[in-house]
């Protein structure tokens, strides 16, 4: 019988992609976090010195993981939408729908280091960059390109903004760690609901889009 193979990252170009992808595989494999970069290093055949000129460490690498996460998001989102205009719920939508896409993409890892290495809030320090990235952008979408909703979102302090974006998205990805439907098409319309919840709020009809909003989670609640 054939022996499995060790997660290696010998015979590839040796760069910041490559030690991502051996350290997403090691992880998996074996169920764990590696204790620290000597281990890692050293199971993934990789010099510690080549480790070190991309990464200070592994808990830096963890947040590039998620770096990279919202740059490809934002690279998928400026090929598809070149020399186009949209609304701020199109944009927003649009947003969402690419990041878990590539997030449903690397779900086992995704779900395993937030949730099943039984690090509890600890496993938000991964976020700490990205959080950075995605409430910039937020802010760039609902404050540059939204002239329908400038006036509502003059009245609304940037930090605000931004501050209740990001505990929107973790209320999604919240919702997606726990989904169980097919395709995560439930994922799909909470985003939807979301987004438009959140909108209408800075516009004219704030109450019919939460009355729906919270129609859906309270029969996802009960089912």
């Amino acid at each position: 019988m054939e022996s499995k193979k060790k997660t290696s990252a010998k015979n590839k170009a040796i760069d910041a992609v490559a030690i991502i992808s051996v350290y997403m595989d090691c992880v998996l494999e074996r169920g764990e976090e590696p204790k620290n970069v000597f281990s890692f290093c050293k199971d993934a055949a990789i010099d510690e010195s080549v480790f070190y000129n991309f990464f200070g460490s592994l808990d830096s690498l963890k947040q590039e993981i998620w770096v990279r996460f919202f740059e490809n998001t934002l690279l998928v989102i400026d090929k598809e939408s070149a020399d186009k205009e949209h609304q701020a719920k199109d944009e927003l939508l649009t947003m969402y729908f690419t990041l878990f896409e590539i997030l449903t993409l690397n779900r086992s890892y995704v779900v395993f280091s937030l949730k099943e290495n039984k690090e509890g809030l600890k496993n938000l320090k991964s976020l700490k960059v990205f959080r950075k990235l995605f409430k910039k952008y937020i802010v760039l979408i609902l404050k540059d390109k939204s002239s329908e909703i400038q006036e509502q979102l003059s009245k609304v302090s940037t930090p605000i903004l931004s501050e209740g974006a990001w505990l929107q998205f973790l209320f999604l990805l919240q919702f997606w760690i726990e989904d169980t439907s097919k395709g995560f098409e439930k994922t799909d319309i909470l985003i939807e609901k979301t987004v438009h919840a959140t909108l209408d709020l800075l516009n004219t009809k704030p109450l019919e889009s939460l009355f729906d909003l919270g129609k859906f989670l309270w029969k996802e609640k009960m089912d």
